[in-house]
């Protein structure tokens, strides 16, 4: 049996950036240090008007391709995850078969799930490789959530920063991805939602859990959000180890989803880690959503911070809510994807 290997991950983020000096002059009443001190971003990378999801998405495996001389005629499946796609029909991925020139006999379909849709489509790549299906899945995530942010949202347009990435995910006679483990309780769904451009009548949407302050399309209680993810994932982490048969001692890095610096810091607080064992690298991209865990294995990578064959967990929570992690051994490390500048 064959199983799936992370390969080398490729980012592509819009060229416009919004730093919070910038915010600040716009909006002097706003204390963007205070934000700052609380979020740990210092800018995002905003999609320009006519930009979405998949363009980014595009560019990222691109550049993949590009820069890890792989062949578009090698993929035989093409997984697409975002909350911000092109259309409600037809499937954005089956567009971008076409845009990047993947063969006609390769698969392809987009998943709708944020925070831990990384997790979610390693594990589908998984499986499609396990069960031969696949031996080369082409992986994106991509988010445009600055489309649902009014400009002067003060909650939200200081988070969310828009981005992609492309990950190659090949097969490997070696388990490298186990242990993975999911959660779903969909009674959080009233805390991080846009419900506006489905087919379900305004009136009869998901009201948010609390007042909405802005007329931003996308609302969120940042409150709620962390009190469950400060529930959620420590015990998230302990079934995973349960599950792979490790204990903590095993692990070198904790990769989790860069949702803010608070969010981050209590579950550091929370398992009691030291700072160097999970890294918090946020502060040039903002909250990409999907997008976080690959840009920061990518940066990781770069800095030299990722040792080959280390036992690292990864973990995905938020909109939905929906959460999930794993374990991964990364057999390159830093060495073969460091870039000199």
């Amino acid at each position: 049996m064959k199983y799936a290997s992370i390969g080398p991950i490729a980012i592509h983020l819009p060229e416009r950036i919004e730093t919070n000096e910038q915010l600040q002059a716009e909006f002097p009443q706003w204390d963007m240090s205070l934000i700052a001190s609380k979020t740990g971003i210092e800018q995002r990378h905003v999609a320009a008007e006519g930009e979405c999801a998949s363009d980014l998405g595009v560019k990222a495996a691109l550049r993949l391709f590009e820069e890890h001389d792989v062949d578009p005629q090698s993929i035989d499946f093409l997984l697409f995850c975002t909350q911000t796609p092109d259309y409600p029909l037809p499937t954005t991925a089956c567009l971008m078969q076409e845009r990047l020139g993947l063969p006609t006999h390769c698969g392809a379909l987009d998943f709708n799930l944020g925070c831990s849709g990384y997790i979610y489509g390693l594990a589908l790549a998984d499986g499609l490789i396990r069960s031969g299906v696949a031996r080369r899945v082409l992986f994106i995530t991509a988010e445009t959530y600055s489309k649902y942010i009014a400009h002067d949202d003060r909650s939200i347009r200081t988070i969310f920063g828009d981005g992609a990435a492309a990950t190659l995910i090949e097969a490997s006679d070696k388990q490298e991805l186990y242990g993975f483990q999911f959660g779903t309780d969909g009674s959080g769904a009233n805390t991080l939602l846009a419900t506006e451009g489905g087919a379900r009548p305004p009136a009869d949407a998901i009201q948010p859990r609390h007042r909405k302050r802005w007329s931003s399309r996308l609302y969120m209680d940042g409150p709620s959000l962390i009190s469950f993810t400060v529930g959620a994932v420590p015990q998230l982490v302990e079934n995973i180890l349960a599950a792979a048969a490790m204990d903590r001692q095993q692990l070198d890095l904790y990769l989790f989803h860069q949702a803010t610096r608070k969010m981050l810091e209590q579950l550091q607080e929370r398992l009691e880690l030291d700072e160097s064992r999970m890294p918090i690298e946020l502060q040039k991209y903002g909250n990409t959503v999907s997008a976080t865990i690959p840009i920061l294995i990518h940066d990781l990578r770069r800095q030299g911070r990722l040792e080959a064959h280390r036992k690292h967990v990864m973990v995905g929570f938020g909109v939905g809510w929906s959460w999930g992690g794993c374990i991964w051994r990364d057999p390159y490390g830093s060495k073969a994807y460091v870039q000199a500048d």
